[in-house]
């Protein structure tokens, strides 16, 4: 009953996957299905999912219950994304969407934040449910919900890096800032930075290229899918506190006495 609410959708797991750097399509389905993610997301710009005259990735999920989330990577300009999303939007039927508009192209693939935030408020006004990647500033995940964003996706490092959560303050304090789901977006390397995330609060995490690129990615989105269940689960079971002392696990009232002369 758990669900990941993002604007009018309901997902039954919190893991979101990535389809990119995967050998072929047939092994990105089989990875998806192993994670149990029920949300896939897709670059437009690099992966057909548009033209049904060459081999479509569309076509591997039909008989999945798998929701395809376009994401605009590629892009460097507001107005290319919301020409983009425009047309996926024509061309499929799909509203939900991964906003992504990169500042820098050679190095980080960090956001550039300013386009993001103009491309945001128009798509909101088309009517899309916003999905965005940013960086880990609360300051600009407030903007982004007041713009019409869904879910804000805060890096947790650079994209495909694999380095892990770097700054788990500040992917909290996005956290506190907004409303609206937080969603760890770069920067997954393993299950456990996956677990991580969701034992402090996120509402979810998105990965690819630990799965994509493992020696066995079938396994590894299978290691996804449990690390997201765990982490959440411990989140919301709450932790223990933090103790500077031992604490004996066993209580000290009752114990037997024992006389250790002979008769």
């Amino acid at each position: 009953m758990d669900k990941l609410k993002i604007g009018k959708y309901e997902l039954d797991s919190r893991l979101i996957v990535g389809s990119g750097k995967y050998k072929d399509f047939q092994t990105t389905k089989d990875a998806t299905i192993a994670s149990g993610s029920k949300l896939i997301t897709v670059a437009v710009r690099r992966v057909n999912i548009t033209n049904k005259n060459e081999e479509n990735l569309l076509d591997y999920f039909k008989d999945t219950d798998i929701v395809f989330l376009p994401n605009s990577a590629g892009c460097v300009k507001a107005e290319e994304a919301i020409v983009l999303f425009r047309m996926v939007r024509e061309a499929t039927g799909i509203d939900l969407i991964k906003l992504e508009i990169i500042g820098d192209l050679n190095r980080t693939l960090y956001p550039d934040v300013e386009e993001t935030l103009k491309a945001c408020r128009v798509l909101a006004n088309d009517g899309f449910t916003i999905m965005t990647y940013t960086n880990d500033d609360p300051i600009m995940a407030k903007k982004l919900e007041d713009a019409g964003s869904a879910a804000i996706m805060p890096l947790a490092a650079p994209i495909g890096s694999g380095l892990g959560i770097q700054n788990r303050y500040n992917v909290l304090f996005v956290k506190e800032a907004v409303k609206v789901p937080v969603i760890v977006d770069a920067g997954i390397g393993c299950a456990s930075d996956a677990a991580i995330a969701m034992e402090i609060g996120i509402d979810g995490v998105l990965t690819n290229t630990a799965i994509a690129t493992a020696k066995d990615p079938i396994l590894m989105a299978q290691a996804m899918k449990h690390a997201v269940i765990a982490g959440r689960n411990s989140y919301l079971a709450g932790r223990m506190m933090k103790k500077p002392y031992a604490s004996a696990s066993s209580p000290s009232e009752g114990i037997i006495e024992f006389n250790s002369k002979k008769s």
